[in-house]
């Protein structure tokens, strides 16, 4: 057996431990998801969206967050981006169905898709998209933490911490069911515990604050959530008389317990379904 050096064994331990550096991307496609074993974008072929138009009873979040993405795509400034609210309000749908607007309109704006999971390592993915001659909408779904969740941190790089900031090429948009992005029982567990509760919570609660926009989502009412579902009738070119529409929609809501954009899509996908309409 051949003696090896102490060093080198080390040195060749280290090596395999440690991802390879990441090769220059192909950012010809129009979207990616950030993967990290090993550190990689992967393009998507085809982004699972509906038509901006078809997003109904979020108007206003939809005209502000569209002027924000008009003017990032522009080489303007623009503010990150927190939609919170309601489950199934489109929070996620409209940041794709913006991205393809814009896109539309002549600027080659790239999406970036964050898994939550995967925040610790956004410094590494910022350095791959600091350089590249795109602007990118980094994308992070259903964003929230708990109590001794230390992702957040990795968040601050995204938002305006570090020495380097934020890219000047990329935007932060997210999505969380809470606008402070942890549990109010946990806000207030923290604050009647501890010693100084302004100071024990204020670093956790003063991320969203980091946002320069908040746009709320909210339950949307029965005329909305009927609208939502003519309105996939009529892209789709689905005909049905109204009354039955309107009965079946009503019973459909009734025994799901809610009513929501995505309450009103599944709804429309078991009508096409029945009426033997593709939605390919």
């Amino acid at each position: 057996m051949t003696n090896t050096d102490p060093m080198e064994r080390i040195a060749a331990a280290l090596e395999r431990m440690s991802p390879p550096p990441l090769g220059a991307p192909d950012f010809t496609a129009e979207a990616f998801v950030w993967e990290t074993r090993p550190d990689r974008l992967m393009a998507i072929d085809r982004v699972s969206r509906v038509a901006l138009d078809l997003l109904i009873g979020v108007e206003r979040s939809r005209d502000t967050l569209l002027a924000n993405t008009r003017q990032f795509a522009r080489g303007l400034p623009a503010n990150n981006a927190l939609l919170w609210g309601a489950r199934g309000m489109g929070k996620s749908s409209i940041v794709k169905a913006i991205h393809a607007a814009v896109r539309a309109e002549g600027h080659d704006l790239k999406l970036v898709e964050l898994q939550r999971e995967d925040l610790p390592t956004v410094g590494r993915l910022l350095d791959v998209l600091r350089h590249a001659p795109y602007r990118f909408v980094l994308f992070c779904d259903d964003l929230s933490f708990s109590h001794d969740d230390e992702h957040y941190k990795s968040l601050k790089a995204v938002l305006d911490g570090g020495v380097a900031g934020r890219p000047e090429n990329v935007v932060l948009y997210a999505t969380s069911n809470r606008r402070h992005l942890m549990p109010r029982d946990m806000i207030e567990n923290e604050r009647g515990s501890a010693i100084n509760p302004s100071e024990a919570v204020e670093e956790k609660v003063s991320l969203s604050d980091r946002f320069g926009l908040w746009l709320g989502f909210h339950p949307c009412s029965q005329d909305e959530y009927l609208d939502m579902i003519r309105g996939y009738c009529d892209s789709h070119g689905l005909e049905v008389d109204a009354d039955t529409l309107r009965a079946e929609a009503i019973e459909w809501q009734a025994t799901r317990g809610s009513r929501s954009g995505r309450v009103a899509w599944q709804f429309f996908v078991d009508l096409a379904g029945r009426q033997g309409i593709s939605l390919a």
